[in-house]
């Protein structure tokens, strides 16, 4: 049996309003295709590049205003920490050099001062066996000797000359000992001389190892004075 067929006819009143919203659609899609003519598809998915998530891969041409400020923000801030490292490392390598390396650094001083009372006759008659005498700073409460501080001071006088003094401790077998380092380095000089190296331990005489004040009275004694003048 056939069904029979019904015609629809539509009435004039809903013609005009689907005739208007197709030709909406239509015109969306033409300005969609367009718009998206020539694009990159990679481009149009890639996230915004910000100062936090930009990696260096998207090319700068292709990065707007925004994102191209946000890059140079962040190339800023990686240069200034690499500045910063920089310093921090020049820093600590000159530390190193003028308190630890250099010939005219602390350190320098104080091995050489304890290399010569260890192999000095009186200081090993007062202190006992060389390889058992140990030196280290101050007193602290920390137990290990290479962690106490050595005192040490630096200054110029009025003549522009330049003092060094250090005072230090050392231990052997038989007794201890305080150890006090004078340098001078004369205005216009780049050495230092010893003004006096000298161990005092208790019960013993000060030993001394450098002392320039009694050199230039032993020195003096030997001339002939008259009339209140040094004659060679």
């Amino acid at each position: 049996m056939k069904l029979p067929l019904r015609s629809i006819i539509a009435s004039p009143g809903t013609v005009a309003p689907l005739r208007s919203l197709l030709v909406q659609r239509g015109l969306q899609r033409s300005y969609a295709t367009h718009r998206d003519l020539g694009k990159d598809p990679a481009e149009s998915r890639r996230k915004a590049v910000t100062p936090f998530n930009d990696d260096g891969f998207v090319p700068w041409s292709e990065l707007s205003t925004l994102e191209k400020a946000s890059r140079a923000t962040q190339q800023s801030f990686n240069f200034g920490l690499v500045a910063v490292g920089l310093v921090l490392t020049g820093g600590v390598c000159y530390f190193l050099y003028t308190d630890v390396f250099s010939p005219d650094s602390k350190t320098a001083y104080f091995n050489r001062a304890v290399d010569r009372i260890r192999k000095d006759p009186a200081c090993l008659a007062a202190l006992g066996e060389a390889k058992k005498i140990v030196a280290h700073g101050d007193e602290t409460t920390n137990k290990w000797r290479r962690t106490r501080p050595i005192a040490s001071t630096l200054k110029t006088d009025a003549k522009g000359n330049s003092h060094f003094m250090m005072r230090f401790y050392v231990e052997g077998p038989l007794n201890n000992g305080v150890v006090n380092l004078h340098l001078v380095k004369r205005a216009g000089h780049n050495e230092y001389e010893y003004k006096y190296l000298c161990v005092d331990v208790k019960g013993h005489q000060r030993i001394y190892l450098e002392n320039a004040d009694a050199k230039v009275s032993g020195g003096d004694s030997k001339k002939f004075r008259l009339f209140g003048v040094n004659w060679n």
